[in-house]
């Protein structure tokens, strides 16, 4: 099968203490697996690709596999209650539980991880099947979410053992996107800085970013927020915390529908933002409302872009520039009931950075978003 690699958008280290090749896959414990693979099949272009459950001998759950370029989302869903899937869903609701990351050895990554202090979540374990086979193993980050290493240099299946393929007679066709650009969570006050450090001192990452209050930052609310970044660049987690102000912040009111720490959204990277945007629109996926005098100052601030400004501007799509070029970018409204999850779409003309100059004009939009839900 295809490898899920990435090209690299920052400087690689000297020295990778923990190799990683790139995100393998994110899975999603959610209340109903068969109708979310199905939403964001039909909604995001996603196509069919495995599927786990009593057919396939698993007997406490029924997951679905969807793949899109390099993206794979797996959506799990439990068969009995009691069951630690269901503990998950219950406190959560819908939300990202593992991302599991492709190694060329997971036993070394697993072992390495654990020598630096992190907490195990599952000792490497060889799964087999006829074509061939995978170790994984799996070790604990902030909130409950997962980090699991896959090693398949010896794997030749549709996905993992444990699971056959999954060809429904039904596919919508693409809409562009292409690899996970980053993974964004959101981490108590406080807390920031120690998981700052855990991916230091653990994963050997370093932070490529950082943003206080004074970036990011409204009349009303405010967070502050460090980008870490692996040693090859493919893998990047920006980790939030919420900052004092006036009003409840979007963080703050992730903590509190949530019920605690996790991903706050996952950004998927495209070639080409407005084909994938207006076929997203079409499909049904909301975004987030920019008002329309955003775009008057737009190229003063940000230079000259390849693109039309008018289709930017119907579609709401924000635009920034760093030293190494510029980018462009959209965010999902919450994709779940609780204002949780959302999705970032994002294009990159060289920028290597996450948008800092749209920073108040998307937190605004959020706050509209707030407002209108009575929690800001």
């Amino acid at each position: 099968m295809n490898h899920l690699t990435q090209e690299p958008k920052v400087q690689a280290q000297d020295v990778d203490i923990m190799p990683i090749n790139g995100t393998d896959y994110i899975e999603l414990y959610v209340s109903n697996s068969k109708q979310a693979a199905y939403y964001y099949k039909t909604a995001f272009g996603f196509q069919s690709l495995a599927y786990a459950g009593l057919e396939t001998g698993v007997k406490d759950r029924e997951s679905y596999v969807i793949i899109q370029d390099k993206i794979r989302l797996v959506f799990s869903s439990p068969l009995h209650s009691g069951s630690d899937i269901g503990r998950h869903i219950d406190a959560h609701g819908d939300g990202v539980k593992i991302n599991a990351l492709w190694v060329e050895d997971a036993t070394k990554a697993y072992n390495d991880a654990i020598s630096r202090g992190a907490r195990s979540y599952m000792e490497p374990k060889v799964e087999e099947d006829k074509d061939g086979r995978v170790v994984r193993s799996g070790i604990y980050t902030y909130g409950e979410v997962i980090h699991m290493f896959i090693e398949r240099k010896d794997y030749n299946g549709t996905f993992l053992p444990g699971y056959e393929k999954w060809a429904p007679r039904y596919e919508a066709e693409s809409t562009g996107l292409k690899f996970v650009d980053h993974m964004v969570g959101n981490v108590e006050l406080g807390d920031m800085n120690k998981w700052v450090k855990f991916y230091e001192d653990v994963m050997g990452f370093k932070q490529i970013l950082s943003f206080d209050d004074n970036d990011i930052s409204t009349e009303f609310t405010a967070l502050m927020s460090k980008v870490m970044s692996n040693g090859n660049g493919r893998i990047k987690f920006p980790i939030n915390e919420p900052a004092e102000g006036l009003k409840k912040s979007q963080v703050d009111e992730y903590l509190e529908f949530y019920e605690g720490a996790g991903v706050q959204h996952v950004a998927l990277n495209t070639d080409n933002i407005i084909e994938t945007v207006t076929a997203l629109r079409d499909r049904g996926v909301e975004f987030l409302n920019i008002p329309s005098t955003y775009y008057d100052t737009l190229l003063d601030r940000v230079g000259e872009i390849d693109e039309d400004l008018e289709p930017l501007k119907d579609l709401g799509i924000l635009v920034d520039r760093d030293d190494e070029g510029y980018l462009l970018q959209i965010f999902t409204k919450t994709v779940n009931p609780r204002p949780t999850m959302f999705f970032e779409i994002i294009q990159r003309k060289g920028a290597t950075s996450f948008g800092k100059g749209n920073f108040k004009a998307l937190f605004e939009a959020i706050e509209r978003e707030q407002e209108l839900r009575g929690t800001l």
